[in-house]
């Protein structure tokens, strides 16, 4: 039986290290504490000379919900917040000399889409969506732009990020967030097929081939990452981001949106 403590668990066979995000009663919410045993994981995985490639899964109908927003509330008396250290688990992904794929079953939010643009392959199940939520609850996607900027066509970009709006698995691989949208009864088939072929490459010229395709830019991701962990927490604990946050916990809409129309923020949006 699995400890309630275990928010990522780990199973390797044929070559393969499967880190599985375990946490369904949060949607697999990034909380410092899932960071914590996922960056173990990679460094597990990493370490283990037998391990070729590692795959992201979740349990649950949701891929990754994002930021844990009860954590992020419960921190704001000390004037910082768990996003901050998305960026270390982001770089752990995209450094790891290891290929790393990305099994998306199900919705994916904004911290959640970080993770699945640092991994090297991402495959998801059509009727997977996902969002950039940040502008709805007050903050910005900041610390994810460092992976997901790379991937994402440009005006897919701004229309994304500025909107909001949620779209489907196929579109995801149209923008480029993932590199195969499958229909779900097809979604471990195609992840199989993908694991087959890296596990067949050479570990060393595994390492190298990831090397050639993270030049542009390798040495400045990390200072990067620091400069937009930093602006991602200015915003949380902006008027705005601490406006978004409880509003979104408390199922009410925010002050900005209410204002539209002569609402309440106080009723249920």
């Amino acid at each position: 039986m699995t400890s309630p403590d275990v928010l990522v668990r780990v199973a390797t066979a044929r070559g393969v290290t499967t880190l599985t995000l375990d946490s369904p009663h949060n949607r697999n919410a990034l909380s410092t504490a899932l960071m914590t045993q996922l960056l173990a994981g990679l460094g597990d995985a990493i370490a283990d000379e037998t391990v070729r490639a590692i795959v992201l899964d979740h349990t649950g109908p949701v891929f990754c919900s994002g930021a844990d927003l009860k954590e992020t509330a419960a921190a704001y008396a000390s004037g910082t917040v768990p996003a901050g250290m998305l960026g270390d688990v982001l770089a752990a992904i995209w450094e790891c000399p290891k290929p790393v794929l990305a099994r998306v079953g199900g919705p994916a939010r904004a911290g959640g889409l970080g993770l699945i643009a640092a991994a090297d392959l991402a495959v998801c199940a059509d009727e997977a969506t996902f969002a950039f939520t940040e502008v709805r609850i007050g903050v910005i996607p900041a610390v994810i732009s460092a992976t997901v900027l790379p991937r994402l066509h440009p005006r897919a970009a701004a229309e994304l990020y500025l909107t909001g709006d949620t779209f489907d698995g196929r579109r995801a691989a149209q923008v480029g967030l993932v590199t195969a949208s499958v229909p779900a009864a097809e979604l471990d088939a195609a992840v199989r097929g993908y694991c087959d072929s890296l596990v067949r490459g050479a570990p060393g010229a595994l390492a190298g081939a990831k090397e050639l395709l993270r030049r542009p830019g390798t040495a400045e991701l990390r200072a990067d990452l620091a400069r937009l962990s930093a602006l991602s927490t200015s915003y949380f604990l902006s008027d705005e981001g601490r406006e978004g946050v409880t509003a979104f916990r408390g199922k009410r809409l925010t002050r900005w949106v209410a204002a539209l129309d002569g609402g309440s923020a106080d009723h249920a949006g």
